[in-house]
């Protein structure tokens, strides 16, 4: 398999666990605030195979204990559970970042017992939903398909949203409080711009708009938290 790219050492992407996170290329979104733009097709030369990458997670056994997977979005791999099998081999947990658009390839890599975390972005309200994600039109009966195996509790999860000033407002939370009602967690994220984003010209929200989106949540989900808030 190739990789697209290699963050060695993150205190941030997997909860609780020094990991290093694996980025692969391929996305079935546009999303216009994607901080990973260069992967969304796929094109980006990549920076190392599959076995170089277990060959350096076999080295860093015993300082890592964790491995994110990220993209793009990582299920669109058909190779993905035979890597995320090998990593496990060699004793990592995985998580598994998603858009939430491939329910089934989600199961198998939950119930195969190959990813021990999901990190599943909640775009926005079903009504902005496909705006949101860069697209035309978007089917959300996948993304109901992943909510509903999440909070099912075969295996630990958040969900998240990245918050952009363009695209989110109350209203936007008002509909998402609900629609997740009983989640595990959530956290919204400010977003932050930077040269691989693909347009420019968004904005984050204030650290005052972000604590007030949590609590229009907090009724449905008590365990809002917030991301890049000082």
């Amino acid at each position: 398999m190739k990789i697209h790219g290699l963050q060695k050492m993150t205190l941030l992407d997997y909860p609780g666990r020094v990991a290093c996170t694996i980025f692969l290329g391929g996305c079935d979104m546009r999303c216009p605030f994607c901080h990973n733009a260069e992967l969304l097709d796929g094109s980006a030369p990549a920076v190392m195979e599959s076995e170089e990458l277990l060959a350096f997670l076999k080295k860093r056994q015993g300082l890592l204990d964790g491995v994110a997977i990220t993209g793009g979005e990582p299920l669109l791999r058909p190779d993905l559970p035979e890597l995320a099998a090998r990593i496990r081999e060699l004793g990592y947990p995985v998580k598994l970042d998603t858009n939430g658009m491939h329910p089934d390839r989600l199961r198998q890599m939950i119930r195969e017992g190959l990813v021990q975390y999901v990190a599943m972005d909640i775009k926005n309200c079903p009504g902005r939903y496909a705006e949101t994600a860069g697209l035309p039109a978007i089917d959300l009966v996948p993304v109901q398909q992943s909510i509903d195996l999440l909070m099912a509790g075969e295996t630990d999860y958040e969900f998240r949203t990245t918050v952009v000033s363009e695209f989110h407002s109350e209203d936007s939370f008002r509909e998402i409080g609900p629609w997740i009602r009983g989640a595990k967690r959530y956290f919204l994220q400010k977003f932050t711009d930077r040269d691989t984003v693909p347009f420019a010209g968004l904005h984050a929200p204030s650290d005052e708009e972000l604590r007030r989106f949590a609590e229009i949540v907090r009724p449905f989900v008590p365990a809002v938290e917030l991301r890049g808030v000082s």
